[in-house]
C-alpha cells in the first residue's frame, strides 16, 4: 500500500472504535482515514474499504511538481471519487517550505461544489491552506468547507483558532462550514454517509 497504509490494520481499528462507542455515552468515534492521491488521482485504499468509513479526506502527499493540467486532473480525479468526503490541505502548501502544487482552483473549486465534497481549511500553522481568496470563491458558490487542525498530537488542537481566523478572512460563517454541526447532520452531509 501507498503511503504505509495497510487495510486489514483499517477495518480492525474500525472494530475497535465500534466497540468503544458501544461503552461511550455521549462521544462518538468516528471511523476515518486521511489518504494520498497518487499520481493517476486514485487513492491508495481501495473503495470496498472506504465504503465501511465515516469520514475519507484525501490530499497530495507527493510529486508535488507536476505541472498545473497534470495536478488538476489528479486532483479533479480524486474529488469525483464517491468515498472521498473532504480535500485535505487542497494546494499542498507549507509556508515558507513549500510552495503551493499548481491548480487550477477555480475548477477545483467547482468540482467539489458538483461533487460534494468538501474543501478543508487546514489550521496548521505552517499550512494555513485554503487562502482566504480560495475561501471566499468557494462560499461565493456555495460549496462546502471545513476546518480541521490537521493535528499529529492533541497539542495541536488548539489550531483551529487558525482555521477559524482563516475562514473569517475568506469571508466564511458557521452556516459556510460542515463541522459546525452536530454530529448526525454533519454525517448526513458526507458522501459516505
Amino acid at each position: 500500500m501507498a503511503g504505509g497504509l495497510n487495510e486489514e490494520m483499517l477495518l480492525n481499528q474500525g472494530e475497535e472504535i465500534d466497540e468503544l462507542n458501544e461503552q461511550l455515552v455521549g462521544i462518538r468515534i468516528l471511523r476515518g482515514v486521511e489518504l494520498n492521491i497518487l499520481k493517476d488521482g486514485s487513492v491508495d485504499i481501495s473503495d470496498k474499504i472506504l465504503e465501511k468509513l465515516d469520514v475519507v479526506s484525501a490530499g497530495v502527499h507527493s510529486l508535488f511538481n507536476l505541472n498545473r493540467e497534470e495536478m488538476t486532473k489528479r486532483v479533479l480525479k480524486a474529488i469525483e471519487n464517491p468515498n472521498v468526503d473532504m480535500l485535505c490541505h487542497p494546494t499542498g502548501r507549507q509556508i515558507q517550505k513549500r510552495e503551493p502544487i499548481q491548480l487550477d482552483m477555480e475548477k477545483i473549486i467547482e468540482a467539489a461544489k458538483e461533487n460534494d465534497t468538501i474543501l478543508d481549511i487546514d489550521s496548521y500553522p505552517d499550512r494555513l491552506d485554503l487562502k482566504d481568496e480560495y475561501i471566499r470563491k468557494a462560499v461565493k458558490v456555495g460549496a462546502k468547507l471545513g476546518i480541521s487542525s490537521d493535528s499529529h498530537s492533541k497539542i495541536h488542537l488548539h489550531f483551529l483558532e487558525l482555521g477559524i481566523a482563516q475562514a473569517r478572512r475568506g469571508w466564511a460563517s458557521a452556516k459556510d462550514i460542515v463541522n459546525t454541526r452536530k454530529v448526525e447532520e454533519f454525517l448526513r452531509m458526507l458522501k459516505t454517509s
